[in-house]
């Protein structure tokens, strides 16, 4: 899938050597059976193109996942609920959360972000996807 094919599914674009990133899409794979998501890391020409296409930046480090849906960009805790939305129960039920101002979500998010490599770990290169889903990532 090309950048130009996006259309009616929604990208998550994530930093593509965290490993709590990588085992966040395997997981939002694994619990979205109708393949509403597709993928691309921060790191790709795909990423890095739809990102700066919608006004999105990823200047300095990539502590930041972003959900491309419906021509609007989102970022930190608000695409993290919204992806959480269209899984599989019980996580949809996590998109109660959104009443939080988002100052209060993001502070939390951002504690997360700003340790995940010395919590999960990083790779030396981005995630390869297996067969299976490679046809759910953008531009590979």
């Amino acid at each position: 899938m090309s950048t130009k094919d996006v259309g009616q599914t929604a990208v998550v674009l994530f930093d593509g050597v965290c490993l709590l990133c990588q085992g966040a899409v395997k997981w939002i794979i694994r619990l979205d059976p109708d393949a509403y998501f597709r993928f691309a890391s921060l790191q790709s020409d795909a990423g890095r193109e739809l990102l700066q296409q919608y006004g999105g930046t990823a200047d300095g480090p990539m502590n930041t996942m972003f959900l491309l849906e419906q021509g609007t960009l989102h970022s930190r805790s608000t695409a993290a609920l919204r992806i959480a939305k269209r899984l599989k129960f019980p996580w949809p039920l996590l998109y109660a959360f959104i009443i939080v101002p988002h100052g209060l979500r993001d502070a939390v998010y951002r504690l997360v972000a700003n340790n995940r490599y010395r919590w999960f770990g990083q790779s030396d290169a981005c995630m390869l996807p297996t067969q299976e889903i490679k046809g759910r990532f953008i531009d590979l």
